[in-house]
């Protein structure tokens, strides 16, 4: 399932490519036509992210909601046009990838498992490209706009840029008070606003569980946009056992979790990786981008020593997830 970092640069090439435009929606599976046809030729005056979920705004009055889930994805073909914020890194895989140099133009190694985002750069080319968390670049497009492939719930169209979806959790448009109704659920989400209000509120939320701290991380009306990955990394950086109830931690240690993830999502946003290793550079940071056991402590890492202690990286179903952790140092 995406996280919270990818859902927010899908919501920023909708601001660059869309957001000021009136595009064409359409279903070509047929099974959002109402929706599709209640909003097409609008125009579309913003495009956000809270959490794991996007809202793109049309004319002022009514949002399309779209939760990916865990098999949902956005294809985007066209003259594309790249977040200033986003950078990219040619693959030495033969795929051009988004991520972040530190300089822009600078070519590094990216992700062979494809978790980074796909995107062209530079002047505009006819291109084919996927974003959702596993991020894979497609064959270039030689029409466009180009014929929808598989089951396209809905399809976003203007002069310039096509952009599809496939296999969403959710996909809906609401009124503005209806998006209101389902913000107001979500938890705080540092990307939108790191500041101490947010910050006490993800405090006050947290604070009030009995539940374990692993859980309360990955409850969506506490804190949002995290998931499995950022899970297990925040909990091992901070040398926590997942097992705490949240409302046994100190309002210290609960600021510095928000503060670690707000710090996580602003490399995870513009890095396109959920890298979670500090301090990486020269060729750790290169293989950190082409290999994901090279970013991060403990997930997906059971059975190997833990670079900290050296106590073997333990896997446990927690939660209906998986739970990568560390019992040797995370006390």
């Amino acid at each position: 399932m995406p996280e919270g970092h990818s859902v927010h640069r899908i919501a920023r090439q909708f601001a660059v490519n869309f957001v000021g435009t009136s595009p064409e929606v359409t279903s070509p599976q047929g099974r959002f036509a109402e929706g599709a046809a209640r909003i097409s030729g609008r125009e579309m005056t913003d495009a956000r992210a809270v959490g794991k979920q996007m809202f793109l705004e049309f004319d002022g009055t009514d949002w399309l909601r779209v939760h990916l889930g865990i098999y949902g994805a956005w294809d985007f073909a066209g003259e594309v046009r790249i977040d200033p914020s986003i950078q990219l890194h040619a693959s030495k895989f033969g795929r051009g990838r988004l991520g972040q140099t530190g300089m822009a133009g600078v070519v590094a190694s990216v992700d062979r498992e494809g978790e980074d985002s796909v995107a062209s750069i530079g002047a505009p080319r006819r291109a084919r490209l996927k974003m959702a968390e596993h991020d894979r670049a497609g064959e270039i497009a030689e029409a466009f706009p180009p014929d929808p492939v598989g089951q396209v719930r809905v399809r976003l169209l203007n002069d310039d840029v096509c952009a599809d979806l496939r296999g969403p959790t959710a996909c809906e448009v609401l009124t503005a008070t209806e998006v209101d109704t389902v913000i107001q659920k979500l938890g705080p989400d540092p990307a939108n606003a790191n500041t101490p209000e947010e910050r006490a509120r993800f405090v006050e939320r947290a604070g009030k569980k009995r539940t374990p701290i692993g859980l309360v991380l990955m409850d969506q009306s506490v804190v949002a946009g995290i998931g499995n990955v950022y899970r297990a990394e925040m909990l091992f950086r901070a040398e926590l056992d997942p097992h705490t109830p949240a409302n046994t931690l100190d309002r210290t240690v609960l600021e510095s979790l928000w503060d670690d993830w707000a710090h996580l999502l602003d490399i995870g946003i513009t890095v396109g990786q959920m890298i979670t290793i500090d301090g990486l550079d020269g060729e750790a940071y290169q293989r950190a981008l082409a290999e994901r056991d090279e970013r991060h402590r403990v997930y997906k890492l059971e059975g190997t020593p833990c670079a900290r202690c050296g106590t073997n990286i333990v896997l446990e179903e927690f939660g209906a997830r998986k739970l990568y952790w560390c019992p040797g140092c995370q006390h």
